[in-house]
């Protein structure tokens, strides 16, 4: 505790950012003696406008009281000289100086992470895609990191805890502020044993605007991959497609309709070699890793099924059909056919929308 709590000051330290606080501890070797500092000239990049700040704010700070709020908080935290700090992170341009966290660290795999990034405003095909993506990987030990913003960041940690799998949250402000606020809830069922929510930011710094893309940095920096669903050309998640290529990480984009604003950052990407993923196994090809997913368990499933329900597939695998449409394509009798659409439905393969039409999950 002794050296935290200057890690812990430090953070505290409003303009004190991880840069600045890193360049100070590689300096002097030990944090104590960079927080009591009187001479910062010697430190390359610094200015004397920076040094003077700090020393104003570092005069005005009461380090007790900064270590008791997070006490207080009943709040985990890293520092970046802990053994616990993760690996994958500490490899980044810039890493975190510390981050404060609630939820269960130690069950999260860092060694299988994968981030998702995506639109705030996604559409609902975006959404239906990734989850069910991320549920072809159900019960595996991959987590999902992203950055619990609205939109696709919020279906990628919904869709993890639904099908047994961890996920991280990193926010863009301290714990006091949960943002946006509609979140509170996922913010708990994280936090309570299915991941993690962490932050680099003391707990009562407030969500500002450009908190967001400095936070994109820790959600792929935690990854050996980011997968972008819906992006465009001017966007936090292509922001963070960006820093996942300067961290040499795997980079990886959901296709989505060309007419969509929301894919013009996606098919640049793909353009530029980004690998494609229209399924879960696509990403476990993408990184190295050998996990049996639901993908591959479905195509095993969908290739014992009787041929009155793979001409049924067939009619609807590029677009929904009515059931007369169907009945049409297949040639099938109407009570053949009614009795395998039921089956098919029973084992969630397919699903009717519309209220008359039916399609593939």
């Amino acid at each position: 505790m002794d050296n935290d709590k200057y890690w812990i000051a430090f953070s505290s330290v409003v303009q004190a950012d991880s840069k600045f606080i890193l360049s100070l501890y590689n300096h002097f070797g030990d944090i104590e003696k960079a927080w009591h500092s009187s001479d910062l000239s010697e430190i390359n990049g610094l200015t004397i406008k920076q040094a003077e700040t700090f020393f104003r704010l570092r005069d005005k700070t009461n380090v007790e009281e900064k270590v008791n709020m997070v006490l207080d908080r009943n709040l985990n935290y890293i520092t970046y000289e802990d053994k616990r700090y993760p690996y994958l992170l500490k490899q980044i341009n810039n890493a975190p100086a510390m981050f404060y966290y609630r939820g269960d660290l130690e069950g999260c795999n860092l060694e299988k992470t994968v981030a998702v990034v995506g639109s705030r405003r996604a559409t609902n095909a975006a959404k239906d895609i990734l989850a069910k993506i991320i549920a072809q990987l159900n019960q595996t030990d991959i987590c999902i990191v992203s950055g619990l913003a609205a939109g696709i960041d919020t279906v990628a940690h919904q869709s993890a805890l639904q099908n047994g799998l961890k996920t991280i949250g990193v926010i863009a402000s301290g714990h006091d502020f949960i943002y946006p606020t509609n979140n509170r809830e996922l913010y708990r069922k994280i936090a309570s044993g299915n991941g993690v929510v962490l932050s680099e930011y003391f707990p009562t710094t407030e969500p500002l605007k450009f908190q967001f893309p400095q936070r994109n940095r820790i959600v792929t920096g935690l990854s050996y991959g980011t997968v972008v669903a819906e992006a465009s050309l001017k966007s936090g998640a292509l922001i963070s497609a960006n820093l996942c290529l300067e961290q040499g990480r795997e980079l990886m984009c959901i296709p989505g309709l060309i007419s969509n604003p929301n894919t013009e950052g996606i098919y640049k990407l793909l353009k530029n070699g980004a690998t494609l993923v229209t399924c879960a196994q696509d990403i476990l090809e993408a990184l190295g890793w050998e996990i049996k997913t639901g993908c591959e368990q479905m195509k095993l499933s969908l290739g014992d099924l009787p041929p009155e329900q793979k001409k049924i597939l067939k009619s609807i695998e590029l677009e929904p059909k009515s059931f007369e449409n169907i009945l049409s394509e297949t040639k099938l009798d109407m009570e053949n056919l009614l009795i395998s659409l039921t089956e098919l439905e029973m084992m969630g393969i397919i699903k009717q929308i519309d209220g008359e039409k039916y399609t593939v999950v």
